[in-house]
């Protein structure tokens, strides 16, 4: 079974130990495509850095909710420093003949759970790095918690091109109503196999096959049954064989399926590997 992981952050401190040993572990378990999310200005960096070390990973840059700036003028430098990292290492990459491994821009989004106090600055962030996308003809990688209202207003008045992926997306039915109406995929993580995730199936029956996507969101959110341990991408199959569960399938279809949606909306093609 070939899996592709859509969300994990092998940037993260909790890998600094062991990183290449459990990436290379990672691959020979089957996972033979993962994404290293960017979620502020190092974290993207470092994320090019693994995607350009190892040929099965890819990489979103972006600056999170929980990773904006105090101020909306100090976010818009970041912004800029942002684009400045993506294009430089755009253009390096096409000078010297090689993959351009960065695919989106993520993760990107609104988080009221964690900073009510700056909807301000949150907003004008997710707008302008849309912005950002839409120049550069990426997908976007959405981070929303308990903003629903906010992200779907933000996403109609700012319409994005490419669309792209509600990453560990929310159990919220209005929320997954819209984001299919707008284009978007749904990515699904860890929690679907929790005990008292609610509303998982009927969300899970709701997402037609051609929009789904899975993810662990490592070292977040370890699923059943290895709740409670630092995730890493060989957890995913717990997440597809949960969703195969609910759809009556096999969870080798459920990979086949996410594994192919996921080249399709970061445009990752056979041709191109082989560049």
């Amino acid at each position: 079974m070939e899996l592709f992981d859509s969300h994990a952050h092998y940037d993260d401190e909790k890998f600094n130990e062991d990183r290449d040993e459990i990436i290379e572990k990672i691959y020979s378990s089957g996972v033979t495509k993962f994404m290293c999310a960017g979620y502020n200005l190092e974290s993207s960096l470092n994320g090019i850095k693994l995607a350009d070390k190892y040929d099965y990973i890819y990489t979103t840059s972006g600056i999170s909710p929980n990773d904006v700036n105090s101020t909306i003028e100090e976010t818009k430098k970041d912004i800029v420093q942002l684009r400045k990292n993506i294009i430089d290492y755009k253009d390096r990459q096409k000078k010297e003949n090689k993959i351009d491994k960065i695919v989106g821009i993520g993760e990107i989004g609104l988080d009221y759970y964690w900073n009510a106090e700056n909807k301000d600055v949150q907003n004008f962030a997710f707008i302008e790095q849309i912005k950002l996308a839409n120049e550069l003809n990426l997908p976007i990688v959405i981070h929303t918690r308990e903003a629903v209202m906010d992200t779907l207003k933000i996403l109609k008045q700012n319409p994005v091109n490419r669309k792209g992926v509600f990453h560990c997306c929310p159990f919220n039915r209005e929320l997954v109503k819209e984001a299919l109406k707008l284009g978007f995929y749904i990515s699904i993580a860890g929690t679907v196999t929790f005990k008292n995730a609610k509303n998982a199936r009927e969300i899970i029956e709701m997402i037609p096959l051609n929009r789904l996507l899975i993810e662990t969101d490592s070292p977040y959110l370890a699923p059943e049954p290895v709740r409670g341990i630092r995730n890493d991408s060989r957890n995913v199959k717990y997440i597809a064989e949960k969703i195969a569960e609910f759809k009556n399938m096999q969870a080798e279809e459920i990979a086949k399926i996410t594994y192919e949606n996921a080249k399709t909306i970061f445009k990752i093609c056979i041709s191109r590997e082989k560049q």
